[in-house]
């Protein structure tokens, strides 16, 4: 029986993802900042950690506390959206910290064991964002645009010990807490000199032509864990299908 660890696992893509995986027969190591045992199914085959990915004394003991894992799944991240002029440098800090290096610290403290076995996966969960170009979200975009790279670039060298990297480019979901999950983070970032541009750019986001739900990315996430095929890119959702066959 095969083991997945996934982040971000509270809501959203990384809960309906757990569900999924549970389902299919896996075992699932589902992790939290704040974990809640009573988001998913009691099983022997689920377990929910405590996991603030930007910690590495954290990462280890839940690595340690997990045992093998046949796949990761980075999925854990935060959303902002605003000005890039009026967005303090701290605030990009703080969103390439969960976004960016902790994807990196993560697949970096799992690499060891999949390479020993010669076997495994790591998934890592971007955005449509990255497809094309869309307005207000340039520090957003910045920390998955990132993650591209570094998966594409990693992929490569993983080929020779039989370990797969992967990306998921999930389109927007209205029902996801990404509007919620800004927090304070979004706070003055609209000045009054682009209120007129978000204005646009908020009323086009209210009206999507096509929309990706939860489930759309979990069953593309389990698809790419399981592909075999070499390929890289996963687009989730309608929206996000229709911006990567028009690039």
């Amino acid at each position: 029986m095969k083991t997945v660890l996934i982040t971000g696992c509270s809501s959203g893509y990384g809960l309906e993802t757990a569900r999924h995986f549970h389902a299919q027969g896996w075992k699932v190591v589902a992790t939290m900042r704040t974990p809640r045992e009573d988001l998913l199914p009691r099983s022997e085959r689920l377990r929910v950690l405590s996991l603030d990915v930007t910690r590495p004394e954290r990462i280890a003991a839940v690595l340690e506390e997990s045992g093998p894992i046949d796949a990761l799944v980075n999925n854990a991240g935060i959303g902002i959206m605003g000005a890039f002029e009026a967005t303090p440098m701290a605030t990009t800090r703080e969103v390439f910290e969960t976004n960016t290096f902790a994807v990196m610290a993560m697949t970096q403290a799992v690499l060891p064991q999949l390479r020993a076995r010669r076997s495994g996966v790591v998934v890592n969960v971007t955005s449509s964002a990255t497809l094309a170009r869309m307005p207000l979200v340039a520090v957003y975009t910045a920390s998955k645009m990132a993650i591209e790279g570094f998966t594409a670039s990693l992929a490569l060298e993983l080929e020779a010990f039989n370990v797969r990297a992967k990306l998921v480019e999930p389109g927007y979901c209205p029902t996801s807490r990404f509007t919620s999950n800004t927090g304070s983070r979004m706070d003055g970032l609209i000045p009054e000199a682009y209120a007129p541009f978000a204005e646009r750019a908020f009323a086009a986001f209210a009206q999507p032509a096509a929309v990706t739900t939860e489930s759309d990315v979990a069953e593309v996430v389990w698809r790419a864990v399981n592909d075999a095929t070499g390929q890289l890119r996963f687009p989730a959702g309608a929206d996000a299908v229709a911006l990567a066959q028009a690039r």
